[in-house]
């Protein structure tokens, strides 16, 4: 059986993730910070254990996952998941604390859980395993107006080359996943506000169909690896942007 965390599980990509494992059967921790929706998903699944912790707290994150790994006896997979988007604006109109937080869970938090998985990868008997940053094509090219998001999410991209270098050897295996406009509860706050602008809302996916290509890097053999995958909706303006 799988063993798969899943950060930020509590909603959007993240929560279409652990619900398509638990489906498949596999072992789940569900990490996020707000512990009642963690409970009404793992509610009456064996396999799905609720890990309430802030990412951005290495102890609470390193407890999470020896709670986990207690239960199911070490971990395959991480899906590193968990995201927030702060208020858009010019960089002279952001509000610094919204940076800080920006790049406490985006990328401290990015950091935080696969420096655990890593360990515990390294160290489990059979040895390795699978992380998955999600990166948001805002990794590759930003929004307008979103300059905390777009910093951290390049940050990701580091993280997942260095961890994808250094996981040689020890059986430990890195991608990312760049997911855009999938319909998600942060996309829909976003056509919100486009609609209430008088703009046009932009084309989204389904939610569903960004889950299916995170299981599909999650299932494959440690001997191969996607570093990068880029999934959109189709008509989004990302190809050709400016």
């Amino acid at each position: 059986m799988t063993r798969l965390v899943v950060t930020g599980a509590s909603s959007g990509i993240g929560q279409a993730v652990a619900e398509m494992a638990l489906e498949a059967g596999w072992q789940v921790g569900l990490v996020a910070r707000r512990a009642e929706l963690l409970e009404a998903m793992a509610a009456g699944r064996e396999t799905a254990t609720a890990l309430a912790a802030d990412v951005s707290d290495l102890v609470q994150v390193e407890r999470a996952f020896a709670a986990f790994t207690e239960r199911a006896g070490g971990v395959d997979v991480l899906f590193n998941n968990a995201g927030i988007f702060t208020p858009q604006g010019r960089i002279d109109e952001i509000d610094p604390a919204d940076w800080t937080a920006s790049v406490a869970v985006n990328l401290t938090g990015m950091f935080n859980c696969a420096r655990v998985a890593f360990a515990t990868m390294r160290r489990q008997s059979p040895r390795g395993g699978r992380i998955i940053n999600n990166g948001s094509i805002s990794a590759q090219v930003p929004r307008e107006g979103s300059v905390c998001y777009t910093a951290t999410k390049h940050g990701v991209t580091g993280l997942t080359r260095s961890l994808a270098l250094d996981g040689r050897g020890l059986d430990i295996a890195a991608g990312q996943i760049d997911i855009g406009n999938a319909e998600t509860p942060l996309v829909t706050q976003l056509q919100d506000r486009l609609t209430s602008e008088g703009r046009p809302t932009l084309p989204t996916m389904a939610v569903a169909d960004a889950a299916r290509a995170v299981m599909q890097m999650a299932q494959l053999p440690l001997s191969t690896n996607v570093l990068f995958q880029t999934i959109m909706a189709t008509e989004m303006p990302f190809v050709g942007r400016g």
